[in-house]
């Protein structure tokens, strides 16, 4: 998807002008969750969504919850649409077989810690992956998609973006009003400082930041950074706490797809300089081999303030089963 445009931030023209477009969208959204049930299934599952368009932090959320889960002896599979792949499913993500241009970026990056399936057909993957062995299902978004029953939704929003102007898409970044989305809600997980005053009532809050790892490397080295996720900035912005020196910046759209000659002329750049080509994980997924041998991903995983309360909050469903 483009770049958010800049207006969701904030209220005025031309938000105002979009408005009847996002009460339409509303209206549709609330028409679509009163005609469907969800349909509950024979494991548990796990939602981790978020409320507005763009990167708030759900991937990684996801990878913190297979360690979580694992650790306590499930078998988590993990179930995604596969956003911008074009293959249906329902299908078992091979990191070996499979290209981001096939099944995402995303699931790419999940399937190396977890059996993770595509497939636009909520219902039919999820019995796929139970069959294959699943004992408890996590969603990387699909919070407003009611096809499923979730025992357990949590919403990750960025501490420095927050909820943007407040408003439905197109006329702000919200997927639906957020009243809506924090009711059905069992936790919010706010993801970095909060510094857009968020208030957020009748949720348990669970803070938690995303920190690098593996990066000691990276002290002192001159980079060219480019990356193609929801906001591009809040990847430079970590790179620049780890003492690095970052020679060129180049911000794309979410999901983009690298054509040779922007892979070329960041080669160009970064050997003009001497430097190192870096990106986010998921953005590595989308190259191609022979590119993805000349970049490095700057690894990042969650930090949670209180892990026990999250392991509180997701009860049975966290509770230790070996034995």
């Amino acid at each position: 998807m483009p770049q958010a445009p800049e207006f969701w931030t904030r209220t005025g023209f031309p938000s105002d002008l979009l408005l009847p477009l996002a009460w339409l969208n509303t209206g549709l959204g609330a028409t679509r969750r009163a005609l469907i049930t969800g349909k509950a299934l024979s494991v548990p599952v796990i939602c981790v969504g978020n409320l507005v368009a763009g990167g708030a932090g759900k991937t990684p959320v996801v990878l913190s919850l297979v360690r979580l889960l694992s650790e306590a002896g499930h078998r988590p599979h993990v179930l995604s649409r596969g956003y911008g792949g074009t293959l249906g499913g329902p299908l078992r993500v091979d990191p070996l077989r499979h290209s981001a241009g096939e099944v995402g970026d995303e699931p790419l990056l999940l399937a190396q810690a977890a059996p993770t399936w595509i497939g636009r057909n909520r219902v039919a993957t999820a019995e796929v992956a139970i069959a294959a062995g699943a004992s408890i299902l996590l969603l990387d978004d699909g919070f407003q998609n009611p096809a499923l029953h979730y025992d357990r939704a949590l919403l990750v929003i960025d501490g420095v973006y927050g909820l943007g102007n407040g408003r439905v898409m197109p006329a702000g970044p919200l997927r639906e009003p957020a009243e809506w989305g924090l009711a059905r809600a069992d936790a919010v997980v706010v993801m970095g400082n909060d510094r857009a005053g968020l208030t957020l009532k009748g949720v348990p809050i669970f803070k938690a930041a995303l920190e690098p790892r593996d990066a000691d490397h990276l002290r002192g080295r001159k980079l060219v950074a480019f990356a193609g996720i929801g906001r591009p900035e809040k990847f430079f912005a970590t790179l620049e706490t780890l003492g690095v020196v970052i020679v060129a910046r180049h911000a794309y759209p979410d999901h983009h797809r690298y054509r040779d000659d922007e892979l070329d002329m960041l080669c160009r750049v970064a050997a003009q300089h001497g430097a190192m080509l870096i990106t986010t994980e998921k953005d590595l997924m989308r190259l191609a081999p022979r590119w993805r041998a000349q970049a490095v991903a700057l690894k990042v995983e969650v930090a949670w303030r209180d892990e026990a309360a999250l392991k509180t909050m997701l009860g049975p469903f966290a509770a230790n089963t070996h034995g």
